[in-house]
């Protein structure tokens, strides 16, 4: 709070000019977003595209308004009245203060799943209140999941811990919600093919780069639902699963489209992908809620998961985040027994955010972004658990309907690794899951302190080795 302090004396008080405004108090307004560990605070989508993050940078300066705010109109005390009251200024003008926003729900309300629950124990758990809503057998378990609503008055917290007791070898938790790392549209501006070549910041290879650039097996795509009439995707080899019931609303394409092009969009399209001849399964394990946000349950990313090992891809893409689940843990580390690659974007909540997952998992590897000049993204998350830095403000992919536009955020950062590591493992086909993650992080780029740091990982993606194999 500004305070203005003036002397008077008997001289000078008649004939005195005084600013309103400089004699009142001057407040000092703003406000602070606090985020909450929902949905998982993402912006999640590990997209995010508000303004001011060009990728050749550019800061934002104040506003002019604000400081011209602070002064009053002129007034001069001619006589008459009080003259006190001229010194006490204008009145300050009170402003409704805004209720804090609602805090989104990071979990579905009266739910338990489970992992490895026999025939004997959901008869049990039924008996003592719960109800098995929905069960499917998963093939990298070996076991079903179920989804159990708890009986009346019982509080989740004892509810998971009375479903475990019931079968000492299940995994028992919250069926978490977890988003897609999702914003705006980023205002970059994309004059001259700025944009559409950010990929070559990373020497990312042309059209032109023959058979040794080509992605091995299909590559597994967890996201929002996706347009397959977008022109960038018209001919390319997609399948796309929906997982969600039929009843539930249908999640928007925006992020889905986007991200699928990025990775497999036509080369002769507005929104040319990085791979060309991909085969591409996509599973859109999400739904609309009535906030009009994306949301896809524990419940079905376990499914969606499963799914994509059954089709034997190389390599899964989850550009999306929430906290951390135990049945979540367990189903990525029996992926990666299968020998397949796992890539996750590392979100969009701030650098000094918690970790979110799956990407702070170790079997995956966690991409964080940077801006053409290897700048860090400002929303990026940071942490010991950061893998590799790919490009990520600026990157030119696929509208939901048609043409393209300019993405933020690790979302699209994610797919640069996904596309790499699929080429890799083309290239080198001895190679396990494991040692192809090695091979990223010994050919990227080191930029920030030496060795593996908590902003770039091991460095920013180097993909000019790629296809020279």
């Amino acid at each position: 709070m500004k305070r203005h302090l003036l002397r008077l004396t008997a001289a000078s008080i008649c004939g005195l000019a005084v600013a309103n405004g400089d004699l009142a108090p001057t407040g000092i307004t703003g406000s602070k977003t606090v985020k909450s560990f929902a949905f998982i605070a993402s912006a999640h989508a590990d997209d995010d595209d508000g303004g001011g993050d060009d990728d050749d940078g550019g800061g934002g300066g104040g506003s002019s308004s604000s400081r011209s705010s602070d002064r009053g109109s002129g007034s001069v005390w001619r006589g008459g009245g009080n003259l006190l009251d001229l010194f006490r200024g204008a009145p300050e003008k009170r402003t409704a203060r805004r209720p804090p926003p609602a805090r989104k729900p990071t979990h579905v309300p009266g739910e338990i799943i489970a992992l490895g629950l026999d025939d004997t124990a959901i008869q049990r758990l039924g008996e003592r209140g719960f109800t098995a809503r929905a069960r499917q057998s998963l093939g990298l378990s070996g076991s079903e999941i179920v989804k159990l609503s708890i009986p009346s008055g019982m509080t989740l917290d004892a509810a998971r811990l009375e479903v475990a007791v019931s079968s000492p070898s299940a995994v028992a938790d919250l069926n978490h919600y977890f988003e897609p790392n999702e914003g705006a549209t980023q205002p970059t501006p994309c004059g001259e093919g700025r944009c559409a070549l950010v990929r070559t910041a990373i020497g990312w290879p042309g059209p032109d780069a023959g058979k040794a650039c080509t992605a091995a097996g299909p590559i597994g795509l967890i996201d929002t639902a996706i347009n397959p009439d977008h022109p960038a995707l018209q001919g390319v080899d997609l399948d796309i699963i929906r997982l969600a019931a039929d009843e539930a609303p249908e999640s928007g394409r925006q992020h889905g489209t986007a991200v699928a092009a990025l990775i497999a969009g036509r080369q002769d399209s507005r929104a040319p992908g990085l791979l060309r001849d991909a085969r591409l399964i996509a599973v859109d394990a999400f739904q609309k809620t009535k906030g009009d946000a994306d949301v896809a349950e524990t419940y079905d990313l376990v499914r969606a998961i499963d799914l994509l090992a059954s089709r034997s891809v190389t390599v899964i893409n989850m550009s999306l985040s929430g906290p951390h689940n135990q049945l979540l843990e367990k189903t990525v580390g029996l992926v990666a027994k299968r020998n397949i690659l796992q890539v996750a974007a590392a979100g969009n909540d701030g650098p000094r955010a918690k970790p979110v997952y799956p990407a702070a998992y170790p079997e995956l590897i966690a991409v964080t972004a940077v801006d053409r000049n290897f700048r860090p993204y400002r929303r990026a998350a940071q942490g010991e658990h950061i893998d590799v830095a790919a490009l990520g403000t600026g990157v030119w992919t696929a509208a939901s309907v048609d043409g393209g536009r300019p993405r933020t955020g690790t979302s699209f950062a994610a797919p640069f690794v996904t596309a790499a590591v699929a080429i890799l493992r083309a290239s080198n086909p001895s190679l396990s899951a494991e040692e192809i993650g090695k091979l990223v992080a010994q050919t990227a780029e080191d930029v920030g302190a030496p060795g593996k740091d908590p902003v770039f990982g091991w460095g920013v993606l180097n993909a000019r080795e790629l296809c020279r194999s």
